[in-house]
C-alpha cells in the first residue's frame, strides 16, 4: 500500500464534469490503483451525461450515484495536485479552465459528449469511442508516470 503523501495526486477537469473528466477519473482509479489519488471536477458542473453513464456501465462502472463537483471549490479548499489534466476540446471550448500552479498541467483534447450528433445509436458509438480513447490515454499516462 502506498501512503497518501507518496501518491500522485491528479485532477481531471472539463467544462461540466459530466463526461470526459469522469471517464478519466474512473479509469485512472482502476488502472493506476493505489499509486494515484484522483478526482475530477468542472468549471461549471452540471450532472453526469446519460450516454457516458451508459457506456461506462458497459465496462463495469456504476456511475449512477456519482456527483459532479466544482474545480473552483477544490481550489478554494486549498487542494494541491501533482497533475491537473484538462480533457476539453481546446479548439471548441474557450472556457476550459486553467488551474493555479504549482503542478504539471496537461491537456488531452476530447470532444464534448453534448456535441455528439446523429441517431441515438450513433451517439452511443461516439461515446464508446470517447471512452476507449480516454482509457488508452490513461493507460499511457500510468505507464509514463511509473517509477
Amino acid at each position: 500500500m502506498v501512503s497518501s503523501d507518496k501518491k500522485i495526486k491528479v485532477l481531471f477537469i472539463c467544462i461540466h464534469n459530466s463526461g470526459r473528466s469522469q471517464i478519466a477519473e474512473e479509469y485512472l482509479k482502476r488502472i493506476g490503483g493505489d499509486r494515484f489519488e484522483v478526482e475530477s471536477a468542472g468549471y461549471r458542473p452540471t450532472v453526469l451525461h446519460p450516454l457516458i453513464e451508459k457506456v461506462m456501465e458497459e465496462d463495469g462502472f456504476d456511475l449512477s450515484g456519482k456527483k459532479t463537483q466544482s474545480a473552483w471549490d477544490l481550489f478554494k479548499e486549498g487542494r494541491l495536485f501533482n497533475y491537473v489534466i484538462t480533457v476539453c476540446d481546446r479548439a471548441q471550448e474557450e472556457e476550459c479552465p486553467l488551474f493555479p500552479k504549482p503542478f504539471f498541467q496537461l491537456n488531452w483534447s476530447y470532444p464534448n459528449p453534448e456535441s455528439f450528433i446523429g441517431t441515438e445509436d450513433e451517439k452511443i458509438e461516439q461515446a464508446r469511442a470517447l471512452r476507449d480513447s480516454i482509457k488508452e490515454k490513461v493507460e499511457q499516462f500510468v505507464e509514463e508516470t511509473s517509477d
